[in-house]
């Protein structure tokens, strides 16, 4: 049974950080791309980070080009999305996933707000 289990979330002034960590377990994880979704209140959720099987390769939509970054350890079966700069647009649950495969953690809340 695939399970995917966040953390790292909490509350954050504007223009601070957060490190999320996703932790997989029931997959080959060193196999799969990975990513990171987020939903807002009353918003679909939208993909926020994607990393590639190897660690070597990541996408990023416009939103959060340049404030986030994705990493995996594929020897803890775990990636990470670092968040700078981080402002009230942020505001959402993240959720990781494997594309692929239809399997979702409970996510967790981040809250940006002074």
């Amino acid at each position: 049974q695939v399970q995917f289990v966040e953390s790292g979330g909490g509350l954050v002034q504007p223009g601070g950080s957060l490190r999320l960590s996703c932790a997989a377990s029931g997959v080959t994880f060193s196999r799969y791309a990975m990513s990171w979704h987020r939903r807002a209140p009353g918003n679909e959720r939208e993909w926020v980070a994607r990393i590639d099987s190897s660690g070597r390769h990541t996408n990023y939509p416009d939103s959060v080009k340049g404030r986030f970054t994705i990493s995996r350890d594929n020897a803890k079966n775990t990636i990470y999305l670092q968040m700078n700069s981080l402002n009230s647009d942020d505001t959402a649950v993240y959720y990781c996933n494997a594309p692929g495969i239809d399997s979702w953690g409970q996510g967790t809340q981040v809250t940006v707000s002074s």
